[in-house]
């Protein structure tokens, strides 16, 4: 069943020469291992680096994988505090070109920048913003790895998978859910891991809904910090008070 297309979609093309969606399982060991696929919480930082308000939550709806998976590893000299040298390998993806699908809804748990919710007005910005490359260097799972966006038609071009049926990838991170993204009630004021079991269909991944992640960890309490001008850390919130609908053109 195809996912609904939403009136403030966005679609972009992310391609760079590395990623590295690390396995959590590996990084205790001090070695990161790449997770074939790009994670929920990845391209989501790489839309908050294209265009990100806390007035907004950037929902991930699809990825298809453009490339073929491959992999490359590398010696890595981590950081060792306590003195001396250290070697790692990491294994990262080579040559990545994802296209994505996304769109934003209100965060709801920001009551007090509801002057700040102008669909019309952020729908554009985040368009302008992928045709300029993002306002912040993009980069895919890891600093080192600097991505480069674009706009694309979602479906357009021919991807190495576009005939190669179901493949299923077992248990993986989604992603984090913050107190100010919480939408089920047992996640409020708590800081919370997820997992899920993706399968990719013909190169494209249908993401799930954070809240719909049953497989989930609290890890702590966290509260949400508050903005307003009275916290000196957000402006512009009486930009639309004068009127204006936010309607979509």
């Amino acid at each position: 069943m195809p996912k609904e297309i939403y009136r403030n979609t966005v679609e972009f093309a992310v391609r760079g020469r590395y990623a590295l969606f690390s396995d959590i399982l590996t990084r205790t060991g001090g070695e990161k291992f790449s997770y074939p696929i790009p994670t929920y919480e990845a391209i989501k930082g790489v839309l908050h680096s294209i265009y990100w308000k806390p007035t907004l939550l950037w929902i991930i709806d699809s990825v298809r994988v453009m490339n073929p998976i491959r992999t490359t590893r590398k010696g890595i000299r981590p950081i060792k505090y306590g003195g001396g040298n250290d070697l790692a390998y990491y294994t990262y993806l080579e040559d990545v070109y994802y296209q994505v699908r996304a769109h934003f809804e209100w965060n709801m748990n920001r009551p007090e920048l509801e002057k700040d919710r102008n669909e019309n007005k952020h729908h554009n910005i985040a368009k302008r913003m992928i045709e300029r490359g993002g306002r912040r260097d993009i980069f895919l799972g890891t600093r080192e790895c600097q991505g480069y966006v674009e706009p694309c038609k979602f479906g357009e071009g021919i991807g190495t998978y576009d005939n190669s049926g179901s493949v299923s990838y077992g248990v993986i991170y989604h992603g984090i859910t913050y107190p100010d993204e919480a939408i089920n009630e047992d996640d409020k004021g708590l800081l919370t891991v997820r997992f899920w079991n993706p399968v990719m269909n013909n190169g494209v991944i249908d993401f799930i809904r954070p809240e719909e992640c049953a497989m989930k960890r609290h890890i702590r309490e966290m509260s949400i910090k508050p903005f307003g001008k009275e916290h000196n850390n957000f402006s512009g919130l009486d930009e639309f008070a004068g009127g204006g609908t936010g309607e979509l053109e």
